[in-house]
C-alpha cells in the first residue's frame, strides 16, 4: 500500500487497476469523488468524471478502470447519508 497524502492506493497485482480508498470529507458534491484524482500524475489523465461511491460504497472510473471505495466505517456529512438511505436495496 502506498500512503499518498489521505488517499491511500493500493495497487492490485500487475494489473493497470489501482483502489483508492476514501473518506468523507474526500466526497465532492453529493456523494462522489471526482477521477482523476489530485494524487494522479499529469499524464495519466483523462476527461473529469464524478464516480458515485456512496450508493454501494464504491464505484469504478470508466476510463482508467480505477476503484474508489468508501473507507470502512466512515461517518458519512448527512446529506450523503440521506442519498445512501434513499439508495433501492
Amino acid at each position: 500500500m502506498v500512503d499518498a497524502g489521505r488517499l491511500k492506493i493500493n495497487m492490485v497485482m500487475n494489473r493497470a487497476e489501482s483502489v483508492v480508498e476514501v473518506t468523507a470529507d474526500d466526497l465532492q458534491g453529493p456523494g462522489v469523488v471526482a477521477c482523476p484524482n489530485p494524487k494522479m500524475a499529469l499524464w495519466s489523465t483523462h476527461p473529469k468524471v464524478f464516480i458515485d461511491v456512496v450508493t454501494t460504497g464504491e464505484g469504478k472510473c470508466p476510463y482508467c478502470g480505477t476503484v474508489y471505495r468508501l473507507k470502512a466505517g466512515e461517518k458519512l456529512h448527512p446529506q450523503e447519508a440521506e442519498r445512501q438511505s434513499d439508495a433501492p436495496a
